[in-house]
């Protein structure tokens, strides 16, 4: 159970790895001091800030941010550390804010390895304090705790740094600061909520509206605005790109980055690490495209206004006057322009190098259906942290596709959108394709949760009323791997939807009662994954009443849903199915902008992990799943 600590509290960690996690409202910086027994940082060696992130044991952002992640594996610290003190700051040098008590309280939360909280700290009642620190590790007895401290002060980092023995506490706030001042557009590092703005207009601050838009030389006109935006990923590091093979000797050419690897993101394990990637990638993406379309944006707005002046004089609406103002707001509208695409550009192919060295490196839940990966597929010992959805894209990033990976146990249902949608011409010609396209999507999904888990431990059930899923279900039904039959017939699917509820109340009460070993021997202790077909044909009141309680309660006691479904079929029911639509995450059989980005205010496009046209793998992977079913048994 998370422990919601106050100032002062301490709680023993259970783990010794941990991710700590930290919500600010508004860009702050974040690190670490490693201290002994009394609390004294003996040298700067001993700090892990943004300008130096990582030390043993730990590892920081670098750079300010409204969001934090902090590595800590409290085994790998030095022997001679005995307190870990996790500190923030507010930048200075910026329009930003100065004090905590003008910011919302920031937020920390400490997470085990696998995700699960074990505590979380609200640092509340702050006023003039420009520094802090949030929280304490400490070793006591040979054993590890957590402190809610909380302790600010006034005077900032070298207040902070001071209070705790470090000589030339000063010398080092001012390096700290000068490695990660932010600017103006600090709104936009990594973390922030408000980038939505962004895509339509890239700054943070009221500046001229002749401002350049990217970090490309400004125009000779456009007045400087104290630095270029950073729309990178603060916890990646750069690489060249295109990359070129360095000479063998010097792996660094020309004092150039590295070219990219697959699995340098945090992590503690390399599945962590690509898992990290993948999202910085994402994150990458996001924001460089959002700067793009934001710096066309005010091009496009630039050139109306300077258009709007010209023609307000009613002489230069004759004559010659009026085609050179008209040519000249184009020039200036095309060299902004021109300079942004150039940005994005050498943005993408940085990412496309990146896709090309990370793609083959993804094990079989990340990967895709044709990757070598599944080739050679044995079935695991350990489930996987994450699972592959399908590809994420923006029209201005084709070919580059970006993998979507939520992680596993799944939290919310999923809905494949069977109905029709707006699609590209020429995608599926009719609703039959589109039914059975739906349902081809599930079963790709539903063999690859079964391929990635140990065997026994993830069950599917289908529910096909009138089945109309047989064609599209027989990798499953084929190789035997579903846990009963399809049920079909209106007393089929209330039998599946009563043994599931009562799993899900018989676990929810062994878990209250600290009983979760005594269930009975007839409930499958096995994760269960339901596909319904055709929803909600074949379903009257209470069977609807069921599968909403499922879907509500079941993915935190190991029952997760995939409706196949038209909306538009559900329209007899009137607003009864809303609350179920909303619960459930909505994909799409074909390339479609289901995603939208309230971060960025993007439109993803979504394609699914569909396995490719003649590919036997599923049938090959399915096979071993089935045989490993047998001697689990």
């Amino acid at each position: 159970m998370t422990a919601e600590l106050v100032r002062g509290q301490n709680h023993p960690l259970p783990q010794v790895r941990l991710e700590i996690r930290i919500s600010a409202g508004v860009p702050v910086l974040a690190g670490a001091t490693l201290g002994d027994e009394n609390g004294t940082v003996r040298g700067p060696q001993l700090v892990a800030h943004p300008g130096a992130p990582t030390l043993p044991g730990v590892e920081v952002s670098g750079q300010a941010a409204a969001e934090h992640r902090l590595a800590v594996d409290l085994s790998a610290v030095p022997e001679a550390v005995h307190r870990v003190g996790v500190f923030l700051a507010l930048p200075i040098g910026t329009t930003g804010p100065l004090r905590f008590g003008a910011v919302p309280a920031p937020h920390i939360t400490v997470h085990g390895p696998d995700g699960t909280e074990i505590a979380r700290y609200t640092v509340s009642g702050l006023d003039t304090e420009a520094a802090l620190i949030a929280l304490e590790l400490y070793r006591r007895q040979g054993a590890w705790k957590i402190r809610a401290m909380g302790q600010g002060y006034a005077g900032g980092l070298p207040a902070l740094f001071a209070d705790q023995g470090l000589p030339e506490a000063g010398m080092l706030a001012a390096a700290i600061h000068g490695t990660t001042n932010p600017g103006p557009t600090a709104a936009y590092v990594h973390g922030t909520h408000r980038a939505n703005d962004a895509a339509r207009n890239p700054y943070d601050t009221p500046a001229p509206e002749d401002a350049p838009a990217l970090d490309t030389p400004a125009p000779a006109d456009a007045p400087t605005l104290g630095g270029p935006i950073d729309y990178s990923h603060p916890r990646r590091p750069r690489h060249t790109a295109p990359p070129s093979p360095p000479p063998a000797a010097c792996p660094a050419a020309d004092g150039q980055p590295a070219p990219p690897v697959a699995g340098d993101a945090v992590g503690w394990s390399m599945e962590e690490r690509l898992y990290n990637q993948v999202w910085g990638m994402f994150e990458d993406l996001a924001r460089t495209m959002a700067a793009y379309r934001g710096a066309v944006d005010f091009a496009d707005t630039r050139q109306e206004r300077e258009l709007d002046q010209a023609l307000a004089d009613p002489r230069a609406r004759l004559g010659d006057g009026n085609a050179a103002a008209r040519e000249a707001a184009q020039t200036r509208r095309d060299q902004l322009a021109d300079q942004a695409r150039a940005v994005l550009d050498r943005d993408l192919a940085q990412l496309t190098a990146e896709s090309e060295v990370v793609e083959p490196a993804l094990p079989p839940a990340y990967a895709r259906w044709d990757s070598p990966a599944w080739h050679g597929y044995r079935v695991p010992t350990e489930p996987p942290m994450a699972l592959r959805l399908g590809d994420l894209h923006l029209p201005e990033s084709l070919p580059l596709r970006i993998p979507l990976l939520v992680r596993l146990p799944l939290e919310h249902g999923l809905w494949i959108d069977s109905g029709a949608t707006a699609m590209p011409e020429g995608s599926f010609v009719d609703s039959t394709a589109l039914r059975q396209a739906a349902m081809e999507t599930a079963v790709a999904l539903a063999a690859r949760l079964l391929a990635v888990h140990p065997a026994g431990e993830f069950a599917v059930r289908v529910i096909d009323p009138a089945g109309a899923g047989t064609r599209a279900l027989w990798p499953l039904t084929g190789a035997g791997v579903l846990a009963a039959p399809p049920a079909t017939g209106a007393a089929g699917v209330m039998d599946v939807l009563e043994r599931l509820t009562r799993r899900v109340d018989l676990v929810q009460m062994a878990v209250r009662g600290g009983a979760a070993g005594s269930l009975p021997d007839d409930v499958d202790t096995a994760r269960q994954l339901l596909i319904v077909n055709d929803f909600p044909h074949g379903f009257d009141d209470r069977a609807i009443t069921r599968l909403r309680y499922l879907a509500d309660e079941g993915p935190a006691v190991g029952v997760h849903l995939v409706l196949v479904a038209d909306r538009a079929d559900a329209a007899a029911y009137g607003p009864l199915l809303d609350p179920l639509w909303r619960s459930l995450m909505r994909l799409t059989p074909a390339p479609d902008e289901h995603f939208a980005d309230p971060w960025v205010g993007h439109a993803w496009t979504y394609e699914p992990a569909l396995v490719p046209v003649g590919s036997r793998i599923v049938e090959q992977v399915l096979a071993e799943v089935a045989a490993a079913l047998i001697k689990h048994k």
